[in-house]
């Protein structure tokens, strides 16, 4: 079964950009409020403190998924393995429940990054790997290369933005998605559409935002460092949005409105 789908792991609290004693409160909280899927990443430079406050929330570790990603800096064979026993031991873990590549190699051909992801597996380093931001032909590439499964491709996912292909690649591939700026840096809350559904379901917009993600069949991961809205953003199991305004909401995707350009990553690869 992949670990995602286990219900416990469907709803993942994002670390990115926190730092310090605001990450540690933010990670603190959302335990509390019974969140046991946390994301990281080495690019975010905060993975000891995540792993400090995940050891003084005293939830034992196999209620835990504890995710990062490879920085591509470090997708060498020569510092892959090197870099994750980092991350590892900054994590206070003894092992990594999910390990994404952060972003597609910039070779054309990533069929070797790939298989370092599968050699740390092997070696239980890491219970399931997976990949980010990669488009839906290297989805396809990475599902015939690959005899293990990608447990997710975690890319940007909200109402705002069109990401049909990547849904249709997920089916074909069996490689869930995984959302990331899930209310769209707070674009959403400026929808009037949202507004009213907001208060039809007596939900907050973010809550109404997560469910529709949750339906789309793509793991919700958000992020806040107010207990209110960390509360708020875990409570969205206790209601269904109607195919009707599923339908209406995703209308809003003609927007296409997409944080992560290639003017703000150059790296980033050319979007489907």
């Amino acid at each position: 079964m992949n670990i995602l789908f286990q219900k416990e792991f469907q709803r993942v609290f994002g670390t990115f950009p926190l730092l310090g004693n605001e990450l540690q409160n933010a990670v603190l909280t959302a335990a509390e409020v019974g969140y046991r899927a946390f994301d990281t990443a080495q690019m975010y430079k905060n993975e000891e403190a995540v792993g400090q406050a995940l050891e003084e929330t005293q939830v034992n570790r196999s209620d835990l998924c504890i995710i990062t990603k490879i920085h591509p800096e470090n997708f060498s064979p020569n510092t892959f393995k090197g870099s994750l026993m980092r991350s590892i031991e900054n994590l206070r873990t003894n092992y990594i429940d999910i390990l994404f590549l952060h972003w597609p190699p910039k070779e054309s051909s990533f069929e070797q990054t790939l298989d370092l992801l599968a050699e740390v597996q092997s070696e239980q380093l890491v219970k399931s790997v997976g990949v980010s931001n990669f488009t839906s032909a290297m989805m396809e590439v990475a599902k015939s290369h690959l005899d293990i499964p990608l447990v997710a491709n975690q890319v940007e996912f909200h109402p705002l933005l069109d990401q049909s292909k990547l849904l249709q690649a997920a089916n074909d591939t069996g490689i869930p998605l995984m959302s990331y700026s899930a209310i769209a840096r707070g674009k959403v809350f400026e929808i009037e559409l949202l507004q009213q559904l907001s208060s039809y379901y007596n939900k907050t917009v973010a809550q109404v935002v997560l469910r529709w993600v949750l339906q789309k069949g793509v793991i919700a991961n958000s992020m806040s460092t107010k207990r209110n809205n960390i509360r708020d953003n875990f409570n969205v199991m206790d209601f269904t949005l109607s195919s009707i305004d599923m339908a209406r909401i995703d209308d809003l995707q003609k927007a296409n409105y997409r944080i992560v350009t290639k003017e703000k990553v150059p790296w980033a690869p050319n979007w489907d």
